[in-house]
C-alpha cells in the first residue's frame, strides 16, 4: 500500500487562524441609536403629556368655578366671572398677551378663540364696565353660557408656560 504517515497537529498543512479586528465602540449599533433616541424621547413625551394634563386639569377646575358662581348676586357675578376669566387666560396663554390688557383689547382677546365676536360686540361688552356700574341688568344665564364656552375652547396643547412671562 501506501506511505502510511502518522498525522498529528504539527505535521498537519493548516494555517494559523486569523481573527477579525476587534469591534470598535464607534459608530455604534442602530440598537444603541435607538436606545439613545427613546432616552431623549422618553422624558419630552412625559413632560409633553404632564403639560396637557396639568392644562386640561386647570381648564376643568375653571369650568367647575363657573358652576359655584352660578348662585351669586349680579354685581359679584360679574367681578367674580372677570376674574375667572383672566385667571385662566394668564394660565393658558403667554402673559404678556394677556395680563395687561383692559376695556375694549380685553374684550377683543377673549374673542380671538370665538367666531361671533361675543365679547366685544354681544353680551360679554357687559364685562369691562359692568362691574364699575351699579344697577346695571345683565342676562347672566347667556352669561355664563358664553364664559362656558370660552373656558371650553381654551387650548389643551398650549406648551407655553404663561407664569412668568
Amino acid at each position: 500500500m501506501g506511505q502510511n504517515i502518522a498525522m498529528t497537529p504539527d505535521t498537519l498543512p493548516l494555517h494559523d487562524i486569523h481573527l477579525p479586528a476587534p469591534i470598535g465602540w464607534w459608530p455604534p449599533a442602530p440598537g444603541w441609536w435607538i436606545l439613545s433616541g427613546l432616552l431623549l424621547l422618553v422624558p419630552l413625551l412625559v413632560w409633553g403629556w404632564w403639560r396637557f394634563r396639568q392644562r386640561r386639569r386647570m381648564r376643568q377646575l375653571a369650568l367647575q368655578q363657573l358652576e359655584k358662581l352660578t348662585d351669586f348676586p349680579e354685581t359679584e357675578l360679574l367681578i367674580a366671572l372677570s376674574r375667572l376669566l383672566r385667571q385662566a387666560a394668564i394660565i393658558h396663554f403667554p402673559r404678556q398677551d394677556c395680563a395687561g390688557l383692559s376695556g375694549q383689547d380685553w374684550l377683543e382677546f377673549l374673542d380671538r378663540s370665538l367666531n361671533d365676536r361675543p365679547f366685544s360686540t354681544g353680551i360679554g361688552r357687559c364685562l369691562s364696565d359692568a362691574p364699575y356700574r351699579l344697577g346695571t341688568e345683565v342676562d347672566t344665564v347667556a352669561l355664563l353660557d358664553l364664559c362656558r364656552r370660552w373656558l371650553k375652547k381654551l387650548p389643551q396643547q398650549n406648551l407655553q408656560s404663561g407664569r412668568g412671562r
